[in-house]
Order: C-alpha cells, then sequence, then structure tokens
C-alpha cells in the first residue's frame, strides 16, 4: 500500500512539496495526541507517589489543553494542504488532459471512447481529489506511528516490544492482501462505472428517436442493466472486502489484550511498576489503532490506483505528430493548392482509402460523390489531419502537411458539416472563434454575409443570446448559417463543404446557398455532396468507390463515358436516390 501512496506522490508534481508538509503535520498531530496520554500516565505516576500538589494539576491542565490546541492547529494545515493540492492537482491534471485531448486522432473520440473519458474526467478523477487525497496524510501518518510505536515498546520492554511487533507483522500480511485483492476488484469497479457513463450518455444523446419511436421502456433497458450492474459490482467489491476487515478488527482486539495479558504478568513478576503498568494499559489500544485504521480504508487507495491506471491509460494514447517546422507558402503559379499523391490509410486495420492522387488548383471547385462509406469524407479529415496518413503524401501549395504546425495548417482550411455544432455560448461567441482577435463589426459583417444576421437580431438578446448545448436551441438551418458566418469570418484559402446542405429544409436552402456562395468566394473548394446542383457545375468531379478514385473529369464529360457516374445521375433523376446505394 505504500506504493500507492508513493505513485500518487510521484504524479504531484510542484505540489509534492505541499503534500510531504502535510505529512509532517499530520505527524505532528499523531505525537501530541499521544502527548496527552503520556501527560495523563506522568500525572497518575505523580499521584500514586503522593508528590502531587495544587499546581502540578494547573500544569497538567495547561499541557493538556496546549496540546489539544496545538493538535487542532495541525490537523487543520494538514488538512487545507492536502485537500488543496488533491483540487489543485486535478484542476492541472483536467488541462493536461484537454491539451492531450486535442493532438489526438480523431478516430480515438470514433471508437466508442467518449464514455472512457467522461469516466476519467467525472469518476476518476473526483474520487481522487475527494476521498484519495484527504487520507493520504493520515496513511503515512498512520505508518509511521505504527513504526514509532513498535520500536519504543521494543526499547521499554523486549518482551511486550515482541508481541507488539508479532501482531503487527500479521495485521500487516493481512492488510497487504486485502489491499491486493481489493486491486483486482476495483478494476472491475471503475470498469462497471465505464460502461454506466457510457450507457447513460447513448440513452441521452437518443433521447429524441427513443420517444418518436416510443422506445422509452426498450431503449433504457441497457441504462437499466447498467446500474443493476453499478449496484451488483459496488456490492460485491464490499463484500469480498468485509472478511479482511473482520480479521484485521480480531487482531487488533487480541494484539490489545495480548499487550495487557502479558504486562499484567510482567507486574505481577515485579518486571515492571504500576506506573509503566498503568501506561501500558493506556497504551495498548492506541499501539494497533494506526494500522488498523489505515487498512480499513485501503479501500479508497485500491480505487485511486486503479483511477490512475485509467487516467494514465487516456494520457497514454499516441499523439497526432506535431514537430513541423515549414510554413505553408504563398499560393504558386502551376502549384496545386491541394494535392494527394498515393495516399493510403487504414482504419482499425481496415484499409479504407487506397493509393489515391488528385490534385485541386487554386480557385477551382472539386466535387467528391459516391455511396456512403466509399471514403469521401475521410480524404477530407485526412487532409485537416484529424488522422494520419499510412503512406504517399498530402500537399497544401506544395508543402506537405506534416511538415508544419498543425496550428498553422488548420489556419489554411475551413470546413463545413453537415451535423453542425454549436457551443452553450452566445451567438456571438460562437462566430468569433472562428477568428478570435476578430473586431465586433466584423462578426456583425460575416453574419450578414452567411445570411443569418436578421434571425439572430430577432432573438431575446440579438448576438448575446445563449445557444443551447449543441445549438438545441435553434433550428438545423440556423445553426449551419451560423457556422458558416464562422468560416467566413476565418477567411481560410481552403473550404471544404462536407454534406452541408444534406438536411437543410427548402425554406433555409435558399439562404444557406447564398451564405455558401458568400464563403467560396474566391476560394479552393472541396465539395462533398449527394445532390446533383451541388456538384455539377464544378470544375472536376472524383468519383469514389471503396476508397479508390473510379472516374474523374466535370460532368458533361462523365455523362458521356456512360460509367458510375451516369449511373448516379440516372438514378437520382428516376428519384430512386443513390445515398444508400452500393456501386458493383
Amino acid at each position: 500500500m505504500i506504493g500507492a501512496i508513493k505513485r500518487i506522490i510521484s504524479v504531484s508534481g510542484k505540489y509534492k512539496g505541499r503534500i510531504c508538509a502535510a505529512f509532517i503535520f499530520a505527524f505532528l498531530k499523531s505525537v501530541l495526541q499521544n502527548a496527552s496520554l503520556i501527560l495523563t500516565v506522568l500525572m497518575v505516576d505523580q499521584f500514586f507517589q503522593g508528590t502531587i500538589a495544587g499546581g502540578s494539576f494547573l500544569k497538567y491542565g495547561l499541557g493538556l489543553l496546549g496540546c489539544v490546541l496545538a493538535q487542532a492547529l495541525f490537523i487543520h494545515l494538514a488538512d487545507r494542504l492536502q485537500s488543496a493540492s488533491g483540487f489543485m492537482l486535478m484542476a492541472d491534471m483536467r488541462v493536461k488532459l484537454g491539451e492531450h485531448l486535442r493532438r489526438l486522432p480523431m478516430g480515438y473520440f470514433t471508437s466508442g471512447n467518449i464514455g472512457k473519458i467522461s469516466s476519467v474526467l467525472s469518476t476518476d478523477m473526483v474520487f481522487i481529489e475527494e476521498n484519495s487525497m484527504q487520507s493520504l496524510a493520515d496513511a503515512m501518518n498512520y505508518f509511521f506511528s505504527a513504526a514509532i510505536f513498535t520500536i519504543f515498546m521494543l526499547f521499554f520492554n523486549p518482551t511486550l516490544g515482541i508481541v507488539t511487533l508479532v501482531f503487527s507483522i500479521i495485521m500487516i500480511i493481512v492488510g497487504e492482501i486485502k489491499y491486493h485483492k481489493g486491486l483486482a476488484l476495483s478494476k472491475d469497479r471503475q470498469e462497471q462505472s465505464e460502461s454506466l457513463t457510457k450507457a447513460v450518455l447513448d440513452y441521452v444523446e437518443g433521447i429524441g428517436i427513443t420517444k418518436t419511436y416510443n422506445l422509452l421502456g426498450e431503449k433504457s433497458k441497457e441504462m437499466s442493466d447498467n446500474f443493476e450492474k453499478s449496484f451488483k459490482e459496488s456490492i460485491r467489491f464490499e463484500g469480498k472486502m468485509i472478511p479482511y476487515g473482520v480479521v484485521i478488527n480480531i487482531l487488533f482486539e487480541l494484539g490489545a489484550v495480548a499487550l495487557g495479558f502479558v504486562a499484567s504478568i510482567l507486574y505481577l513478576n515485579g518486571s515492571i511498576n504500576i506506573t509503566a503498568f498503568l501506561g501500558v494499559a493506556l497504551f495498548m489500544l492506541n499501539i494497533f489503532i494506526p494500522l488498523r485504521v489505515v487498512y480499513m480504508e485501503s479501500e479508497k487507495f485500491t480505487i485511486m490506483d486503479k483511477c490512475l491506471d485509467r487516467i494514465e491509460s487516456v494520457m497514454a494514447q499516441p499523439e497526432l505528430v506535431d514537430a513541423g517546422s515549414h510554413k505553408i507558402s504563398q499560393v504558386k503559379e502551376g502549384v496545386p493548392a491541394v494535392e494527394f499523391k498515393n495516399v493510403r490509410f487504414a482504419y482499425d486495420s481496415k484499409e479504407t482509402i487506397s493509393d489515391v492522387s488528385f490534385s485541386v488548383m487554386n480557385g477551382d471547385t472539386v466535387a467528391l460523390v459516391g455511396p456512403s462509406g466509399s471514403g469521401k469524407s475521410t480524404l477530407a479529415n485526412l487532409m485537416a489531419r484529424f488522422w494520419d496518413i499510412d503512406s504517399g503524401e498530402i500537399l497544401i501549395n506544395g508543402t506537405s502537411i506534416k511538415d508544419v504546425p498543425l496550428k498553422n495548417l488548420l489556419e489554411q482550411i475551413s470546413m463545413v458539416f453537415q451535423n453542425v455544432y454549436l457551443f452553450k455560448d452566445t451567438v456571438y461567441n460562437n462566430i468569433i472563434m472562428g477568428r478570435p482577435d476578430a473586431t465586433r463589426e466584423e462578426v456583425i459583417e460575416a453574419a450578414k454575409k452567411a445570411r443569418c444576421y436578421d434571425f439572430i437580431m430577432s432573438l431575446p438578446d440579438g448576438f448575446d443570446t445563449m445557444v443551447g448545448e449543441g445549438g438545441a436551441s435553434l433550428s438545423g438551418g440556423e445553426k449551419q448559417r451560423i457556422s458558416i458566418a464562422r468560416c467566413i469570418l476565418k477567411d481560410s484559402p481552403i473550404v471544404i463543404l462536407d454534406e452541408a446542405t444534406a438536411s437543410i429544409d427548402a425554406d433555409n436552402e435558399a439562404a444557406i446557398q447564398q451564405a455558401i456562395s458568400e464563403l467560396c468566394k474566391g476560394k479552393t473548394l472541396i465539395i462533398i455532396a449527394h445532390r446533383l446542383k451541388t456538384i455539377k457545375d464544378s470544375d472536376c468531379i472524383l468519383v469514389v468507390n471503396n476508397g479508390k478514385i473510379v472516374e474523374r473529369g466535370n460532368h458533361d464529360e462523365l455523362m458521356q463515358n456512360g460509367g458510375i457516374y451516369k449511373n448516379f445521375v440516372d438514378i437520382k433523376n428516376s428519384d430512386s436516390g443513390w445515398c444508400k446505394r452500393k456501386i458493383g
């Protein structure tokens, strides 16, 4: 268990000094606690010797009062240092985790890890700062106290010292068995906590569909089952720990009785005097209390250990390498604004992009079309380095995107997605995040170009109106126009439209098309779309299927070729739809 305490100290960083200072104050508290008993023994000794006087009672009383006051001060200082350190440490760790998550590839977030991240933030870190850190100094103090008591008893009387040592060793052995058993159980307990968090998130995110199809009972079963499993796991955890706790309590009682019994024999044999006997009688419970308390609370440290494992497992996820030192150069004559060279990419060991090569000249518009799951959005995500390619090269203005800092790369690209996410903040702050140094006048101008100024001004507080989390208080078309205003303000030379108008109603479509036209003026444009009118005027259309570009050309050329694209258009014109159609 000392290893678990050393582990939390090792990750404490700049707060290590505060935690060690808390150890000192906790130890002083324990010393003063026992000093009160020592003063009592001395007072009783004088009483039996008949040397005690009225003034002695006053001295002993003042001494006891001083011990109590100083003990209260040291308790306050120890708690203040260790508890504050826990909260500050976890605050720093949350910031560090946030910085780390920001640098992870998108694949980590799309692989079912949202529940794990939420559980680490809301359960594991909270447990450490609210439970384990408050017990840290006390635990170290208990170990120190147990060692000091045992050494004192060995010097005071070897026989009593051996009895103390034997029972202390047995308690430590049982306590360590209890601790290591708890480690295995804590792993299952925290993993179930993660499963519960994921189930709750899934249920809340899908509550609209669940209500629509009157599946509240059926779809809540997974969440209810996880509540039941969490309940059973917690009961199982406590149930497995109780027998060890019972054994430790029995050893505590037996140790105290053994000390009292041996001390009685020694007193009757004349080996110790009445004062020593009374001292042992007063101390015999206190001698084993430190080990009893620390191992009875060892569950906190087993859970803390597994919480640290889970935090470290997230922190150990490999980040996208961001060691580039080049800057993307200005547009050069004859150099493509975007170029893919023999790009390959596999997701979960399955190759999703296979030897893709194409280029987009500055100011041109390229459309990526194909069935759902063909790899269109993956190509756009690779361009923004949401993932790293396995082989090949992606260049912007002739510079490999791996050779430039991510910040510089993302300054070159604006992306408008089908599913828009707005933060729980004001409309103004959701727009200005496109360029934080923009003036209010520039934000308003961007809103006007995005055709969202009028509806923003009709909101209760205009630009200062708070929007719900994810933009829940706005319609899909309104959210889309705000996201376009954000991109207009950013003013990046490359714009990617990923199904930006796929789910927009007719009332909003005209305004959004006008907003997109403003956004794309003079830009290099890459469109991912199924709507024919969105793509047919593109300078080049790339047909993607099974991660490969199978056709390329403008609308007229592809229609004349009579290939897959023409089949797409014919299906669309027949109103059969093509989004889910698989190409042979």
